[in-house]
């Protein structure tokens, strides 16, 4: 975390001085600062068309909207977090459509705004098979890929978030998006706010290359880092292309955002007090005098101890149990991020569950077994469990937990966000087949 108050004698392997870690994993929400909002977010939220086959047979189609960061808003203000989403949308019905959904949902959209210059962006899914869906974007030039930094200071002046949530989905829209988030990372830091970072990669917007330019300087002000297996690469410093690595072979329609980082970002000591003592395993460390929150380097004890309550069956990953790329491979790319600065590496493997890795060790839970659906939006919801936890003051077998429980409820679900569940639901997964609840 950014600028966090020290503890004496504690050190993070920088030199930094490191917060000493709080109280155990499951004690209540930490409370926030009056006026300071638990999360804020930016990005394109779009009018989302979802027909029930091919495009080109017609047929009907349902009207919702979608967008990454507003889907992840609204599984946390599903889960009682005071969460604000800015963007820009087109002086349009489709505009107003985004806008009241958000504002339905209980996220605060003061800080959206209307471009009579533009249209919202439109996205499209088509359903091709039961398990593969395609997505066709219509957002070139769109009012979301217009957003500037003004946006994101005028939020930060109204009230500095205790988290920023950052996908790599706005830096490749334009440079002035990326501009935006460049922006947003220097105020996070200023406002002592955790950053996180869902990587996000999308090869129809831009290359890989053109991701790891941005992603790549990003990196040292990012606290949480969430990534598939494959899009570690994207984050390394050196070659990320290579046998593993997302490619670009989808197309290059918005590889203008490789011009997204103009400029060096400075982020010396910009989260140097997020880690905790190595191997102290006493989870989430207490709100500072700034309002922020601090998380422990390492909580690998977890399972046998005070957060197995949350999680019981988290274990330690074994090398060979990782999913896509090999476990080794994950482990070493997660651990060299971790000596680049990053606090928290959570590796996303589907079906496989999901590894959190820290300087004291990594920590595996496997997927929750539903009834697969739709897995569309199931990372913006396993990214809201996450950080809903992670406020909560959970550690991070509570974190993952809670991640993969919210996962699961989207796979289970049609739709961007619609599956999203709320704090009382969250229960409900572990219910006997067949229950009714009344």
């Amino acid at each position: 975390m950014t600028g966090q108050p020290a503890a004496p004698g504690h050190e993070d392997q920088r030199g930094a001085a490191a917060p000493r870690p709080g109280t155990a994993p499951g004690r209540p929400l930490l409370p926030g600062r009056p006026g300071r909002p638990d999360v804020f977010t930016f990005g394109e939220t779009m009018v989302a068309l979802r027909g029930s086959g091919p495009l080109k047979l017609g047929g009907t189609m349902n009207v919702s909207i979608a967008g990454a960061e507003s889907n992840v808003a609204i599984g946390l203000a599903r889960l009682g977090h005071d969460v604000r989403w800015a963007g820009a949308v087109g002086e349009d019905e489709a505009g107003q459509l985004v806008l009241r959904t958000l504002r339905a949902e209980g996220v605060g959209v003061s800080g959206a705004s209307t471009d009579p210059g533009a249209p919202t962006g439109l996205l499209l899914f088509e359903a091709r098979l039961p398990e593969v869906t395609r997505v066709h974007y219509y957002r070139a030039g769109s009012a979301g890929s217009r957003i500037g930094a003004e946006v994101v200071e005028r939020a930060f002046s109204a009230a500095p978030p205790r988290v920023l949530h950052l996908t790599g989905i706005t830096p490749s829209l334009s440079p002035t998006a990326g501009a935006a988030a460049r922006r947003a990372l220097q105020l996070a830091r200023e406002a002592s706010s955790l950053v996180c970072l869902d990587v996000n990669f999308r090869a129809r917007l831009w290359t890989a290359e053109a991701a790891a330019e941005v992603l790549r300087e990003w990196i040292p002000f990012v606290d949480v880092l969430i990534a598939s297996d494959d899009e570690l690469p994207l984050c390394l410093l050196g070659d990320g292309g290579g046998e593993g690595s997302p490619g670009g072979a989808e197309g290059n329609q918005g590889a203008e955002g490789s011009q997204g980082v103009e400029g060096n970002l400075e982020a010396e000591g910009a989260h140097g007090a997020l880690r905790g003592e190595e191997g102290d395993g006493a989870g989430m460390g207490a709100e500072g005098a700034d309002g922020g929150l601090a998380l422990c380097g390492s909580e690998q004890g977890e399972a046998a101890g005070a957060g197995a309550g949350a999680c019981g069956d988290a274990v330690p990953l074994p090398p060979q149990e990782a999913a896509g790329a090999p476990a080794a491979t994950v482990a070493t790319q997660a651990g060299l991020l971790l000596d680049q600065g990053v606090g928290e590496v959570v590796v996303k493997l589907g079906t496989q569950g999901a590894t959190v890795f820290t300087q004291g060790g990594s920590l595996h839970r496997p997927a929750k077994p539903v009834r697969a659906v739709d897995a569309v939006g199931a990372g913006d919801a396993f990214v809201a469990g996450y950080l809903s936890a992670l406020l909560d003051g959970e550690g991070t077998a509570g974190r993952l937990e809670r991640a993969v429980t919210t996962g699961a409820f989207a796979v289970a679900s049609p739709g961007d966000w619609e599956g999203a569940p709320t704090r009382s639901e969250l229960g409900m997964l572990g219910a006997p087949p067949g229950t009714v609840v009344r």
